[in-house]
């Protein structure tokens, strides 16, 4: 059975045995610098990568913020548009756990030293994964 790159472009471990040679663009697995073109709540944005001809999201590593229909939900995403909305990041990459259930890449995205996900924690606006 072949891999659908174009509705699941990232890789998952497991994957990366059978499908690797195949992917027609490159496999995320170690830490780059993207710009952040999109937000979509409080622990996903959509990135545009120099070494992509497309963007694709990523989900906060680590984190969970609340739906945007729940309460929260709205000052959630606020807070990581006004953090990096437009703004060139660099996004670290765990390679033991870089894609989620719903094959969006996972990483933690740092802007001006600060670790996103962790101010947003700090600041309430979402909690820790699993919580």
């Amino acid at each position: 059975m072949a891999h659908d790159f174009n509705a699941f472009p990232e890789l998952t471990t497991n994957q990366f045995r059978f499908y690797y040679l195949e992917s027609p663009h490159k496999q995320i697995t170690m830490d780059f610098e993207a710009k952040v073109v999109e937000v979509h709540d409080g622990d996903t944005v959509t990135l545009q990568w120099d070494e992509r001809d497309f963007t694709f999201p990523l989900r906060l590593l680590d984190i969970n913020a609340p739906e945007l229909n729940r309460e929260g939900g709205a000052e959630s995403k606020s807070f990581l548009e006004d953090k990096l909305l437009g703004e060139d990041v660099r996004v670290e990459i765990d390679i033991k756990n870089r894609v989620g259930k719903f094959g969006r890449i996972l990483g933690r995205i740092k802007t001006l030293g600060m670790d996103v996900g962790q101010e947003s924690l700090r600041n309430g606006f979402s909690k820790r994964f699993g919580t």
